[in-house]
């Protein structure tokens, strides 16, 4: 993919609904490594927005920086409706953060590591103890609260450890990689829990080493690479950015297939199996275009498939070939 693709374009600032998270021109280096070289981001209050990128791209440092655990070298960002730099405080108590790797402490039991938090909150004690009882029902995980938490599961472990992060209320919620290493039961799981979080007014940035995980949960996508935002957009406008998505139509009957033909000048025939293969971004306007020249010829496909580039197309595309996140890679993202 050329360098010169260009994120999607987007609305005016009046149409869109109140920022949650907002950068401009965000940059961080360490030495002579420039790690954000620039980027702007804006995400919407009560959406999920997904950060992707090779290992190292950057996107770890990305959320350290929005979640005030390190200073940005230049640029401006608000989170809650809080500066960054100004009011780092006001911006700490509206957001939750869960890392790459678990914060549980195994020695003590999911209710102790609970309440921990709730003093950490400075809540009172009875109150403390309400919150966490609630959390951990929601969590599903009642009946392991008496037990050490390193006698939970990879995913029971995940389901405390955001459920530890919920006791403070937070409005916006930092997961970075969160099901990495879960099978594949305890990811679906841990996608429901986000969906219901975002369901209930909360705002989710996430990066993730799936990108179908990113597909199924992200409102807005973008891709990171050697240090600024190459794309961004919803998961079907990226697809949209890579050739090769095209309309296929079938048919039994010879002479419909013949007159389909003259009708799509340009598509690709197998005369053999009677398809056609039409060029397409897989967008309603061009499906309709296809549609109404079939009927002005008077002719009907007996099957219409609809293929478009997947992410991980999209992925190759936009990081020159790099690595695509996948199921058996580890955290490798050491910049920070």
């Amino acid at each position: 993919m050329p360098s010169s693709v260009m994120p999607t374009p987007r609305t005016t600032d009046a149409q869109l609904p109140p920022a949650a998270v907002s950068a401009v021109g965000l940059r961080k280096s360490y030495g002579d490594k420039t790690v954000l070289d620039g980027i702007d981001l804006r995400i919407p209050a009560g959406s999920v927005f997904a950060l992707l990128g090779p290992n190292g791209a950057g996107k770890t440092t990305a959320v350290k920086i929005l979640s005030t655990l390190i200073t940005a070298d230049g640029g401006q960002a608000q989170v809650a409706g809080h500066d960054l730099a100004a009011a780092p405080q006001a911006v700490r108590a509206a957001i939750g953060v869960t890392g790459q790797f678990s914060a549980v402490d195994g020695l003590i039991t999911g209710e102790e590591n609970m309440l921990l938090m709730a003093d950490l909150h400075h809540l009172p004690k009875a109150e403390g103890r309400r919150v966490a009882a609630g959390l951990l029902e929601r969590f599903g995980l009642t009946d392991a609260a008496k037990k050490p938490a390193s006698t939970y599961s990879g995913g029971m472990k995940r389901r405390l450890d955001i459920a530890m992060t919920l006791v403070g209320d937070p409005r916006i919620i930092f997961l970075d990689e969160p099901t990495t290493g879960l099978d594949p039961r305890s990811r679906h799981t841990m996608w429901q829990i986000i969906r219901d979080l975002v369901a209930g007014g909360v705002t989710v940035f996430l990066t993730t080493q799936y990108l179908e995980e990113a597909d199924e949960l992200a409102d807005r996508i973008a891709v990171l690479n050697d240090g600024r935002i190459a794309a961004e957009g919803t998961a079907d406008e990226l697809k949209r950015l890579i050739p090769g998505g095209h309309v296929r139509l079938r048919f039994t009957d010879p002479a419909g297939y013949r007159t389909a033909a003259l009708a799509l000048g340009g598509a690709t025939r197998d005369d053999e199996s009677l398809t056609l293969q039409i060029p397409s971004d897989g967008s309603q306007r061009d499906l309709r275009t296809v549609l109404d020249r079939l009927d002005s010829a008077g002719v009907e496909a007996d099957e219409l498939t609809v293929h478009t580039p997947d992410l991980d197309d999209v992925f190759f595309a936009l990081t020159g070939g790099a690595a695509a996140p996948g199921p058996t890679d580890q955290p490798k993202e050491n910049v920070r």
